[in-house]
Parts: C-alpha cells; sequence; structure tokens
C-alpha cells in the first residue's frame, strides 16, 4: 500500500505510519488505537486516516451523504452510537463506519455487526472497560549505568544505532575497558579479542549483543511493560469479566505484571528490596552509628573517675598528647564497646550480609578518638559494593522478566486490541437491542450487480426501492415504547401527503436513517427491512420561507444535477413547495419526479400539493398517505404507516368534517330527529365546503 496515496496522508504523515509494526494492517482494520501510536498523530486524526484507507481499499468514491440533512442524520445516528461507548478509542472507531455504496465494505462491516449484536454484556462488563485505555509507546529508554566498549569505528556506529538505550564508547585495549569498568557499573564488550582478559568490576563480553539487544538492554521491552501496566491489567480483566478468549496466557502476563513497578523496577524481590533500601539508607545510618558510639563514650566519661597525677598530666603536655591518649588509657574498654555498637548498628540498619559487614566494620577505627567518626573512604566503598550489587541483582531479574515477558508482547497487544474491540461491539450490541433493530436486507438489481463485478442478483423480481416493516426512527426525542411502529415501501417516485403534525417528516428521518445505517453495515431499528444499494442519499429538509430567486435558481440546478443522473440514488424532500409559490412549485416538482422517474431513482416528496402535482405530472404519479383516523379532543389520530395510492385528507378537511358532523348532531336533536337542514344552514354550509375538498 503507498501510504501517501491515502487521502489526507502526505509525506510527513506517511513517514510518520511507516514507524508503526505494521501500518497496512492497522489501516485496513480501521485500528485507531495502533494509527493513533505514531509520531504527532492524535485519535480523531487517527480515525480519518483509517477512513481515507479504508475508502481506498474498497475503490469508494465517498460522496454517499450529498445533502447537509443526510450528513446530519449520519452524525446524529452515529451520535447514538458514541452515545453507548465506554472508551473514547470505541467513539474514535465507530467514526471509521461510515455509510458506503460498496458492497465489499457493506459486508465487512455487516460481518462485524452480527457477531457484536449477538454479544452478552452486563454492568460488569461495562464497568471493567472504564479502566480501559489503548496503549501507549514507551518512549526513550535511556541507561546510564552500563555501556558498550569496542576498539572498532565500524562497530561503534553499529552499536549506536542498534542500541541507543546505552552509551557507546570507543576503547584502545584492556586498559582502557578497565578505565570504563571504574565508571560504570556494568560494561559490555563487543570484541572477541577480550574474552579471557580478567579485569576489577562487571565486565562482558559478548560479541553478538547487537544481535541479542533485549539481553543487553532488558529495559527496552520492559519499559513498555511498564508503561502499560496499568492499561494491561484493565485488559486482563475485562477479557476475565467477559469471557473472551485471550491472546496470551493471562496467568503468566498477570505474574510478569505483578514482578514490574510502573518505573520499569523490578518488584517483589526482597534480596534486591534489601540492597536498594540499604543504598538508599546508607549515609542516615552511618550518622546514626556514630551517635551511638558517641552517646555511648559521653555517657562512659561522665560515670567514669578519672585521675590524672600531676607527673602525668606534666608527661602528656609535654607530649601534645590529647583526649585521644585518655582514652586509650582509661576509657579502653570502653571505647572498645561504643565503636562495636557503632558497627552492630550500621549492620542491622542495613541488614548487611558477611562480606558487606566485614567492609562496613572498618567504617569505624580500633583507634581512640572523640567525638567518634566514620571513615568516609571506608562508607564510599561500602556504597560501591551496594551499588554494584544492586545493579548486577536487578539486571539480572530484569533480564529474567524480560524473557519471560518477551513471548507476551504482541499477545499483550492483542490482548488490549479485543478489549477495546469489545467496547465498540457493545456500542453496537446496546444500540441494537434498545432500538429493537435488525439486520437489513439488501437485494440487489442484476444491473448494479453487473456494475460492481458481483455476480449475485435479484432474490426477487419485483423492484425494490426500500421496504420497512415495522420501523421507528431513533432520530425521535421520545422513548421507544410510545413511537408507532410504521411500514412504508418505496420502489421508484412516489409523492407522500397526510396531515399536519401526521408523521411525514418522522417518516422520511426513518427512511433515511434505515438508510444510512444499513449502507454503515449495521442493524436498523425496524422488524424487517429490505431495500436496494443505493449511490447516494439526496435528503432535502423543509425550507423556512420562500427563496429569493438566486437560492431558487440554486435549488433547481441541484435537482437538475440530480434528475440527469440519479440512477442509484435515494432522494428525499420535505416540502419542496416553501420555495416558491404554490402554483408554480407543483409545476417545478411534477418536472423533477418525471426526470428522477425516467432515470430510475428512488424518490419520496413531502408535499401538501400532491393532488395539483399529480394534474401537472405527464404519467401516473405514485400518491401515498399518512392518513388521520379523525380528531379526538382536538388531537389527530393518525396510521402512522402511510397507506398506498392514497391521497390523505389535510387537517382543514378533517375539522370541516368535524364541525359538519356536530352541525347535523345539532338539527336532529332541534328538528326532533328530522336532519333537513330547515332553518339551521350550517349543515348546509359545511357540506358545501366538504364538497371542495373532492
Amino acid at each position: 500500500m503507498d501510504l501517501e496515496t491515502i487521502p489526507g496522508v502526505g509525506e510527513k504523515t506517511a513517514r510518520a505510519l511507516e514507524a508503526l509494526d505494521e501500518p497496512e494492517r492497522a489501516l485496513r482494520r480501521g485500528d485507531v488505537a495502533t494509527i493513533a501510536t505514531a509520531p504527532g498523530i492524535t485519535q480523531g486524526r487517527a480515525a480519518r486516516i483509517a477512513r481515507g484507507a479504508i475508502r481506498q481499499e474498497h475503490d469508494d468514491p465517498g460522496g454517499f451523504l450529498a445533502t447537509d440533512r443526510a450528513r446530519e442524520v449520519y452524525r446524529e445516528v452515529l451520535s447514538l452510537l458514541k452515545a453507548r461507548t465506554v472508551t473514547d478509542y470505541a467513539a474514535q472507531r465507530l467514526e471509521t463506519i461510515y455509510p458506503s455504496p460498496r458492497r465489499s465494505r457493506i459486508e465487512d462491516v455487516q460481518a462485524f455487526a452480527r457477531e457484536a449484536i449477538d454479544r452478552d454484556y452486563d454492568d460488569a462488563v461495562l464497568e471493567a472497560l472504564e479502566g480501559l485505555e489503548p496503549l501507549r509507546n514507551p518512549g526513550d529508554v535511556r541507561v546510564r549505568e552500563r555501556c558498550l566498549a569496542t576498539t572498532d569505528a565500524e562497530r561503534y556506529s553499529e552499536a549506536r544505532e542498534a542500541i541507543p538505550e546505552l552509551s557507546v564508547e570507543v576503547v584502545e585495549d584492556a586498559q582502557g575497558l578497565a578505565e570504563l569498568a571504574r565508571g560504570y557499573s556494568t560494561v559490555i564488550a563487543l570484541d572477541e579479542s577480550f574474552a579471557g582478559v580478567t579485569l576489577e568490576g562487571d565486565v562482558q563480553v559478548k560479541p553478538d549483543a547487537l544481535e541479542n539487544p533485549a539481553e543487553v538492554v532488558p529495559e527496552r521491552p520492559l519499559s513498555f511493560f511498564a508503561r502499560n501496566r496499568d492499561r494491561l491489567q484493565a485488559a486482563v480483566e475485562v477479557h476475565q469479566v467477559a469471557g473472551l478468549e485471550p491472546a496470551c496466557d493471562l496467568a503468566a502476563l498477570e505474574d510478569g505484571l505483578s514482578r514490574l513497578d510502573e518505573d520499569g523496577t523490578v518488584a517483589g524481590d526482597d534480596e534486591l528490596d534489601r540492597l536498594t533500601t540499604a543504598v538508599d539508607d546508607l549515609d542516615a545510618a552511618a550518622s546514626a552509628a556514630e551517635s551511638v558510639a558517641n552517646d555511648r563514650l559521653r555517657e562512659a566519661i561522665r560515670e567514669q573517675d578519672v585521675t590524672i597525677e600531676g607527673s602525668d598530666l606534666l608527661s602528656l603536655v609535654e607530649r601534645g598528647a590529647g583526649v585521644d591518649s585518655l582514652l586509650s588509657r582509661e576509657l579502653a574498654d570502653e571505647y572498645a564497646a561504643a565503636v562495636e555498637a557503632a558497627r552492630e548498628h550500621l549492620i542491622d540498619a542495613l541488614d548487611l550480609d558477611q562480606g558487606e559487614s566485614e567492609i562496613a566494620r572498618r567504617a569505624f577505627s580500633d583507634e581512640p578518638a572523640f567525638p567518634v567518626e566514620r571513615d568516609e573512604a571506608v562508607v564510599s566503598r561500602l556504597r560501591e559494593e551496594l551499588t554494584a550489587a544492586k545493579e548486577r541483582r536487578a539486571g539480572r531479574l530484569k533480564r529474567e522478566l524480560a524473557a519471560d515477558l518477551a513471548d507476551q508482547r504482541e499477545g499483550a497487544r492483542q490482548l488490549v486490541r479485543d478489549a477495546l474491540e469489545l467496547d465498540v461491539e457493545l456500542a453496537i450490541a446496546r444500540f441494537a437491542r434498545e432500538y429493537e433493530c435488525t439486520m437489513p436486507e439488501f437485494v440487489e438489481s442484476e444491473a448494479r450487480s453487473a456494475s460492481d463485478g458481483d455476480e449475485a442478483a435479484s432474490e426477487s423480481g419485483d423492484p425494490v426501492g426500500f421496504a420497512i416493516e415495522g420501523g421507528q426512527s431513533p432520530l425521535l426525542d421520545e422513548p421507544l415504547e410510545v413511537i408507532d411502529p410504521v411500514d412504508y415501501a418505496v420502489s421508484d417516485v412516489a409523492l407522500l401527503s397526510g396531515v399536519n403534525s401526521g408523521g411525514k417528516t418522522s417518516t422520511l428521518d426513518l427512511v433515511a436513517s434505515v438508510v444510512v445505517l444499513a449502507h454503515m453495515g449495521l442493524p436498523v431499528p425496524a422488524e424487517r427491512v429490505r431495500l436496494r444499494r443505493f449511490d447516494d442519499l439526496h435528503y432535502h429538509a423543509k425550507t423556512q420561507g420562500t427563496l429569493d430567486a438566486g437560492a431558487f435558481e440554486s435549488t433547481v440546478r441541484e435537482f437538475a444535477d440530480l434528475a440527469q443522473g440519479g440512477e442509484g440514488s435515494l432522494v428525499l424532500v420535505d416540502e419542496l413547495e416553501s420555495i416558491t409559490e404554490p402554483g408554480a412549485s407543483a409545476k417545478i416538482i411534477a418536472g423533477i419526479l418525471e426526470a428522477l422517474s425516467e432515470n430510475g431513482a428512488t424518490a419520496v416528496f413531502v408535499s401538501h400539493l400532491a393532488g395539483e402535482i399529480r394534474e401537472m405530472a405527464d404519467y401516473d404519479v405514485t400518491v401515498d398517505g399518512i392518513e388521520a383516523v379523525g380528531l379526538v379532543d382536538g388531537e389527530l389520530e393518525v396510521n402512522r404507516s402511510p397507506v398506498k395510492d392514497h391521497l390523505a385528507r389535510s387537517t382543514p378537511e378533517l375539522i370541516v368534517e368535524k364541525l359538519a358532523d356536530e352541525a347535523r348532531d345539532d338539527a336532529v336533536a332541534t328538528n326532533g330527529g328530522a336532519p333537513d337542514g330547515e332553518g339551521d344552514p350550517e349543515p348546509v354550509f359545511y357540506d358545501r365546503l366538504l364538497e371542495k375538498f373532492d
């Protein structure tokens, strides 16, 4: 795949995508989480790039949503789906699912959606998803206590490129290697010529180090797991609660994560913890040991009666002797006990082993002195020994843990991907159940199948635009239980008539949302839906007020273009007559319907001028009607499903009919049961008005 051919991907973005392990796989799958790990790419941009790649793969020209209202319907149904996601990832991932005219794309999403709507879920699963996030890149890792060494300049360049986490040093000989060992906890020599050389410090000869970087820098794989520790644990919980088949050994992954701190250090090892604590507490413990010795000496001096004869005092003064000599002579045992207490305190406080204790004991001299002070050179030596032991222990544990987790990395990535995708699936499942959805049936015409290179033909010889049974518009801001199901089918071009507030616009919204969801490959809110694959959706909402001349001309031009190339289009129009005078509107709409019918488009025009338009058209226009059953307490009772080939009565006609019935009832009561109308002109008046509606 040439990344720069994807819409919205330039040279810079293509380079960023190439940094991914498998960019083509991520793009084809719409894997927003993986795409968003590329440098400088946000999740929102990742979704747009994925959409572009999917369109390219399916040779999708785009533009299915051909009008503002069509795009609004898509955004509304998409928002309903996104509202049922838990993670930000799932909301962005749903952005890659868009209405398409391509059979291959629709079928890809349908396969995903069919599995999704069968998913079981409960509050525990949704709660587990709340802690889930896409994995993060570990970022740059730098290890300062370890270095690589070589005598070869070319090898030096290779090492810097292969293992950027470590410093690489050039040495001339073993002496140079020895000098490095004094500045680093561990030196790894890359030249085989150093094999057999014995040096002080931790010097390792590994000629194959560049081929096995994880052994040299276990921090590299561990940083991935450390940075994503919480996210991986959340993915494990999702799999366990939801009963998903894991892509890796969950027990082994959990064990590895339990041994790893968030900063990338190994956790749970008592010896490493002891050494770390000893290094951190060394200065404080040495100071405390000094205090122990000096406190004991002060107490001994206070309790001891020391007598100095004149000749002894003169001798001490002449020799320049001080308190040290006095201590040595008079308090030798007490000083020895104080120093021993200091040594034991230091050893016990740091929990030192035998070898470390031998060094620690030398931190306090046997030579009497007051106050007692530690030997800083010895303390530094002890610190070096403890630090080196700690680094050796940590390095070995890191290598062991890195080896244990090495085979889990790709499985761990898939574990998170699967958990995130579960959120996408559950959003679809929740939408489908809450709106009582079903998967639509696409009916392919022979001409359409041939144009796509498909072998499938129509299941039925009957022409089908769309046929909806028991549809309930998801765009209505009402609970599902109060929405009347609608049955409606149109095979070519139809006018939809009906009373005001009878549901004509809601019917168009239902048709639009069903068609949009179907072409997204998703379940639709109906008991059953059959429809053809449309090339595009033109939904024109009701115009507010009469248009000026320029806007009117633009609208007519738009329909002219549509009428010339409208085969395969679905056209939904709400009261186009409002664009100009009613008489002219009827003529214009009749002409548009004629052109759309000739070109094989499917269309529904809502109009209060259905009768006039039918008279103006030069062919038998289908007129469907949303029929009002009557008026009850001033409210319309309506059959929301359009009646085929029926011009629905208007609201004024129903009101006049109601007035006429009431007048006749009053006349009967007034004339003793003789509804002749004499003496009461109202029934005759209302009857004359009703005749005008015939």
